[in-house]
């Protein structure tokens, strides 16, 4: 029985050790392989002097070696934090440092970018003496530790288990009837959460994960014709992806014969954009994942057909199996349908804490205000939710995303979306930046398309807007800068002073 998560790479690879586990530039790779490999590395972590319980950093490109890599951590008893290959070395440093890493794991471009860590070459692991001799763990032990951003700037490393992991992963397997005849991709970096239903998923049924080349987004055309050639049959990414698929790939109706579902997480997806392309993609499942880093996915929606014109929001939609969610007032009791209140997620994908961090640990994972009773915790999202008569979340914004002007509470949501239901806008970013006065400003950031300029943003602004909600600066960008997760990189827009014009 499956409760660790290499426990799904062992069964694969016993049940089907000639099936294609992973494809990356170098071909495909066969279960067989992908265990042989991970128990090489596992050799190589063995001798450096990893043990149960210690924690391992994994610093390289997508490869099968990197997935590799994470089984062998695993496999070690170990928990695996996944490096940002493109992220400074004072990031990286603060993050070893942080997360007392014992080793990192690192490919070739990257041996010498950590001062101070205990560096293994990978491609020099993976040629190791194998070891294969159990180590022992449970479902509550560490997995593998997610590092955000915080809002106090210093990187934060979110605790998962095993269990909360696999809570998450046979849901997903179960409910999209995942097979190994399905070919799922991974375009999420290793250090993002999406990546957790493109590799254990895949492990789990015994299908192929094809691995995405990184920069393979930024050409529409080339993606498009990337996961036609791969047959990739389950595609799930940020919704930047799949909005420039809906417009920049020249994608005919009916294109994408192999793909048949279509998972989307990580930010709002512009309705227009969504329409199009379930247009583009008819017969297709599409569902909406929602869930912070520290909850894996919690809620999800599927839609049943396109959105119709007029429609502002894509429901978040409800708890998924073994969890409970509930929009809170300010004693943590649920708020009567219709009414906005933070989002309160209690179950079995909820995290352990913040590494070496009880005080934010206690903020974040309260009592059960409707229970009581002692450990059982839930999580506060921050994360602003409406729910209809039928239990079906709506996302409002971020709790940290409203904001005070002249007195007046603003939701910067709000704007960006009235601001992506124009047709002249490609994309767009709102954010709040305090000015010298001791107030707010308000700063749009936009993509636009054609011969539009900022004049038709204020206008569709003042039409549409109170006035106190309409931005104090619109800046006409090339692209809306993105994390190396594919999110909208909101610090760097709000610290710019609009200097990314051009």
């Amino acid at each position: 029985m499956d409760y660790l998560l290499h426990h799904y790479l062992d069964a694969s690879a016993a049940a089907t050790p000639h099936a294609v586990a992973v494809v990356d530039g170098g071909g495909e790779h066969s279960y067989a392989a992908l265990s042989e490999r991970a128990d090489r590395i596992r050799g190589a972590l063995h001798a450096a002097g990893v043990r149960p319980g210690d924690r391992v950093g994994i610093h390289a490109e997508k490869s099968v070696d990197t997935v590799a890599a994470i089984y062998a951590v695993l496999r070690a008893g170990a928990t695996y934090v996944c490096l940002d290959p493109q992220a400074p070395p004072a990031r990286l440093v603060t993050v070893v440092a942080d997360g007392g890493l014992t080793a990192v794991l690192a490919d070739e471009p990257r041996l010498g970018t950590i001062p101070g860590a205990r560096v293994l070459a990978l491609a020099e692991a993976v040629t190791a003496e194998p070891h294969s001799e159990p180590a022992p763990a449970t479902e509550g032990d560490l997995a593998y530790l997610i590092y955000t951003s915080g809002s106090t700037g210093a990187p934060k490393g979110v605790m998962l288990s095993h269990r909360n992991a696999m809570a998450f992963v046979d849901w997903a397997v179960a409910e999209f009837a995942i097979t190994a005849a399905d070919r799922l991709s991974s375009h999420a970096p290793l250090h993002f959460d999406l990546s957790i239903l493109d590799l254990f998923a895949a492990a789990k049924a015994g299908a192929a994960v094809v691995l995405v080349p990184p920069r393979l987004s930024l050409f529409p055309v080339r993606l498009a014709q990337f996961i036609a050639e791969q047959r990739i049959s389950v595609w799930y990414s940020v919704p930047a992806v799949l909005s420039a698929l809906a417009t920049r790939a020249g994608l005919s109706p009916g294109a994408l014969p192999a793909l048949r579902l279509v998972l989307f997480a990580g930010e709002v997806f512009p309705v227009d954009r969504l329409r199009a392309l379930m247009e583009l993609l008819p017969g297709k499942r599409f569902a909406n994942l929602y869930g912070p880093t520290e909850t894996n996915v919690c809620t999800w929606h599927e839609l049943d057909s396109p959105p119709p014109p007029g429609a502002t929001e894509i429901p978040i939609g409800r708890a998924i199996a073994n969890t409970r969610a509930w929009a809170a007032g300010p004693d943590g009791q649920p708020v009567p349908p219709g009414e906005v209140g933070e989002l309160y997620v209690r179950g079995a994908t909820v995290m352990r804490g913040y590494w070496g961090d009880p005080a934010r640990s206690a903020e974040k994972l309260v009592p059960n205000p409707l229970t009581g009773a002692d450990g059982d915790l839930v999580f506060r999202t921050g994360d602003l939710v409406r729910a209809d008569a039928t239990g079906s979340f709506t996302f409002i914004g971020r709790r940290d995303g409203q904001i005070k002007k002249n007195g007046y509470r603003v939701e910067l949501g709000e704007i960006e979306s009235v601001l992506n239901r124009q047709s002249f806008v490609d994309e767009c970013a709102v954010v709040a930046v305090p000015d010298a006065a001791g107030s707010t400003r308000i700063e749009a950031f936009l993509v636009l398309l054609g011969e539009a300029g900022a004049e038709q943003v204020y206008a569709a602004c003042r039409e549409r807007l109170p006035g106190y909600m309409v931005p104090d600066a619109v800046h006409v960008i090339q692209a809306i800068p993105r994390t190396s997760t594919g999110k909208v990189d909101r610090q760097r827009l709000a610290h710019s002073g609009g200097r990314l014009t051009g």
